[in-house]
Formats: structure tokens, sequence, C-alpha cells
């Protein structure tokens, strides 16, 4: 007897019995049992899984797998479309599958992979099959973006408010822990930690139903618009519709903003301070969490227990705020913690470094590095000038950002075209949306042309150059270098009871050596 297997896609989300998993069951057990020589295997199905890629397909990867083992010979599946809409997938598996001498029919189509002229057929079928899944996902995007602008919401229920049909309302109980939130941040100044700190102890659950409450959390919830009544969506995008993965959004598309969107749970007035707060605490760069916003958050270890140093401050009777790093297995505020059975817990290695220490050792280790600073930085201004003159980097407004977000309004016409020609608009509809994206267009052009004459002026300047080599020239040198420079040069710092801190910068095989002191060992 020979043994056949058969695979099936079907989505949860429709009713027609025609898609479901038992009417297939019941096709290919039919039609197996027309064959007097062959027997059915098994039938393996994935629900609601995209055709696009086999990667999250856990039945379609153990049917090949049992294909490799010889389970069975041959493979039903009703269509190219049902097996994959990935035209390489489509050729690699079946080109595979004939390897180990198993065939696949594709029963609606009338392909055999074992026919002499099986391949050439099936780059057809899969390219179409393909090409209308690119089609539909852009159609699917383009809905998707009408709707955002007209206020739908997509995306799951967040702390503060429940999403429901495209909608958010408040949850009373969630909406007055955001407000504790922004009251402890703005009004109170306490930091990240103190309130994640303070709410685990109250014994307050996250949106998840934990006390996992991080300074990390905090800011999310802290730059969140949709608490002051805005709603910004498109923050995450799909660049490819084969993978189907996500990505942030920095530019890539535009994003569709709605102010006064939704009934706020925080008044603008302290969403404004909280939000004036989060940038005079930032050290460098957008306000984040502690690994955006110091150099040596989860860089520094302790000698004796390989724990991560975590920061404090203090205040000293002058005035002044110190910002140390001490072994976050010691206890706060120096009580010692008892485990279950009563024992102590906690590292003794009695000593905590001083930020503008830590700075300055690593500034030491940085500055002994053997090499052509001249020759370097002749190098990076060379690249940054033509970077500059190419649009990677805008001076005003960026060229290269423009003419993206031209390229994105064109495709935004395409497919106004494309949902009019299915059906989905009406042709009202789609002059309405051409001469919207006209308008959008013309204006995009005129600002590409005063980008790029800025560009000009700027890289032109006879100063420019000199300038831009000064400043780069203090970066390397360690004069004027920001916290992001010193960060992504440094791997780790070991400090030990006896005062000793030891530096490990990335891609040396060196490591640096200094007492409290200062010169290195």
């Amino acid at each position: 007897m020979i043994q056949a297997a058969a695979y099936c896609r079907v989505s949860t989300d429709k009713e027609d019995q025609a898609n479901s998993f038992a009417s297939q069951q019941r096709f290919f057990k039919e039609y197996i049992d027309r064959e007097p020589d062959w027997e059915l295997y098994e039938v393996y199905a994935d629900e609601g899984i995209t055709g696009t890629s086999t990667r999250k397909r856990t039945a379609f990867n153990r049917m090949i797998q049992d294909a490799r083992m010889g389970k069975f010979c041959v493979i039903l599946t009703k269509e190219v479309s049902r097996f994959s809409r990935n035209i390489l997938d489509t050729i690699s598996y079946t080109r595979e599958l004939k390897e180990f001498g198993v065939g696949v029919l594709f029963l609606n189509d009338g392909i055999n992979t074992l026919d002499p002229d099986a391949e050439l057929r099936l780059s057809i079928m899969g390219s179409i099959a393909q090409e209308e899944s690119r089609k539909t996902s852009s159609r699917v995007k383009w809905g998707q973006t009408r709707q955002m602008e007209q206020g739908v919401v997509f995306g799951r229920s967040l702390l503060g408010y429940d999403v429901a049909n495209g909608m958010l309302t408040i949850n009373p109980e969630g909406a007055e822990l955001v407000r504790l939130i922004f009251q402890k941040y703005g009004v109170e100044k306490k930091g990240t930690s103190v309130i994640a700190r303070e709410l685990r102890e109250a014994g307050y659950k996250t949106s998840r139903g934990n006390l996992r409450w991080s300074g990390s959390h905090i800011i999310k919830i802290l730059k969140n618009e949709k608490y002051v009544g805005d709603l910004v969506q498109k923050k995450t995008f799909t660049p490819d519709y084969l993978t189907h993965d996500k990505k942030y959004n920095h530019g890539e598309e535009k994003l569709v903003v709605l102010q006064n969107h939704h009934k706020p749970i925080i008044d603008r007035s302290l969403w404004n301070l909280v939000q004036s707060e989060l940038k005079r605490r930032s050290r460098s760069g957008p306000p984040g969490g502690h690994a955006t916003r110091y150099i040596f958050s989860g860089k520094i270890r302790c000698g004796v227990c390989g724990s991560c140093f975590v920061s404090r401050q203090s205040r000293q009777k002058n005035g002044l705020t110190v910002h140390r790093w001490g072994c976050g297995r010691t206890a706060a505020e120096g009580r010692r913690r008892l485990d279950a059975q009563g024992n102590e817990v906690g590292c003794d290695i009695g000593f905590r470094l001083r930020d503008d220490i830590a700075r300055e050792i690593l500034r030491q280790a940085i500055a002994s590095l053997q090499m052509d600073r001249e020759r370097i930085t002749d190098r990076i201004t060379e690249i940054a000038l033509e970077a500059i003159q190419s649009g990677n980097i805008g001076t005003v407004e960026s060229a290269a950002r423009l003419e993206q977000e031209i390229r994105h309004t064109e495709q935004k016409k395409e497919n106004a075209l494309d949902a009019f020609f299915s059906g989905q608009i009406t042709q009202a509809e789609m002059r309405s949306m051409n001469d919207k994206y006209d308008g959008e267009l013309s204006v995009l052009r005129t600002r590409l042309a005063q980008a790029r004459s800025n560009e000009n002026k700027v890289c032109n300047s006879a100063a420019f150059p000199v300038n831009l080599r000064r400043q780069i020239a203090g970066i390397m040198a360690g004069e004027t270098a920001g916290d992001l420079f010193y960060r992504s040069l440094l791997d780790s710092m070991t400090v030990f009871p006896n005062q000793r801190v030891t530096v490990q910068l990335n891609h040396l095989p060196m490591q640096w050596s200094f007492s409290l002191g200062g010169a290195p060992d």
C-alpha cells in the first residue's frame, strides 16, 4: 500500500464549512479511498496561519520532517496557495521532497511535482499566489491606515484603558494607578526605580496581573500619549509581507497622529510637566530607561559576587548630589536582607564607585589606546561629509526622508486605485483621495527642493568641513564625547573590595587595571 499524506491550511476566522478542517479531512479521506493502492497516513493542518512563511507552520514543518523519515511517499493538497504563497518556499520544499521520492499533488491546479514539466508550471502558479499575497497585504495595510485616520484603535488593552471594537474606554481602577504614577514622577519628583519599588511594596499589579514593576515599565507609561487623550499609531510596521516580521517605525512609514482623540486620564498640564521632567533627567539622547540614560547601566560588575552594580544618588550637606554605583545584592539603605530561613543574604563588597571616578577611569583607558588619531579623524570626517552630501544626514530637514514620504504617498495613490477596481471604494471616493494625495505630493516636493538647497548651502560652506573635523577630533580625544560614545566602547568594568577597578573595552583583548587613585597599573 502507498502511504499518502494530505496538507491543508485552514482559517479559524471563517465560518464557511468548505474551509473547515473537518470538511477538508473528509475530502482527502474520500479522495484517497477511491485509490485502491493508497492508504491515508495523516492529514496535517495549520489553523489561522499565513501561507507566506513556513516558519510558524508547525504542522507543515512536522510533515516535512516525517517525509524525510520516509513515512509516506505522496502529499495531497488542494492548490499551490494552500501549500505556500512564497514562491521560493514552494520550489525549495517540492525539490527537497522530490529528492526523497515524495511527490506533491496539487489537485485543483492539476500539478504532480514528479512530472517533468511540474517545476515550470509550479513556478507560474506559485508566482501568481505570491503576487496575490502582495496585493492582499497592500490592500489590508491601506485599509488599516484609512481606519486609523478615522480614529479606529488597533492594539491591545493597556493599564487604565480597555480596547474593544476599535475604541478606548477608561478602566477606573487602572486609571487611578496611572494618575498615581504621573503624580509621583512629575509632582513628587521620584525616580522611576523608586516608583517601581513602591508599587511592588504596595501590592499594585501591572496590566499583566503580576508585581514585576521596573523602571523601564514606568518610563513606557510616562511616555504613552494615550493617557493625555492623544493617539499615535503605526509605531511598528511590517516591511516584508512574506515574513510578517514587525519592526519599530523610525520614519520608514508615516505615523498616524490624532490629538484629543479620546477621554484622557491625565490632564495636559501634568502631561507637559512629566515630559519636561523626562527631558531634564535624560543625560543624553531621548528619555528612556537606565540603559539609555547612563553609561554604566549593566556594565559595572561586582568582583565578589558577579552581580551588576546599580545607580544610587545621595545629597551631601552642601546641597550637592553625588551619584554612586553599588552592588545590586547589597541591601538598600544599609539594611541586610533575609531569606526564607532567616539567613542574611547580600554582598559584603563594602565599596561603592563614584560616577565621576568611573568616567575618569574609562576616559583614561580610552586615551591610552595606541592608534593614529589623525588618520582616523580624517577618515571619519570624510565619511560624514559624504553622508551629509548624499542626503543620509539632513541638516534642517532630511531630503532622503522627504523622498521616502513622496514614495509612500505615491504608493497610497496606487492602493486607492486598486481599492476602486476591487470594489472597496466608489469612484467619487477614489477621486477625493487622489486629490488629497496630489496636494500632499505638491507640498512634499516643495519641501524637498528647500531641503536640498539647505544641504547644499551647509556643505558648500568653507568653514563647515573644518568645524566638523574639529568636533570629531574632540570626540576621538575623549574631550567632547557624550555618554553614547563611551557606552558603545565599554564592554565591562569590574570593581573589587581593595578598591581596584578593571576595564574591558569592546573587541579588544587587553584589560586595564586601575587603583582608586587613577593611573593604570
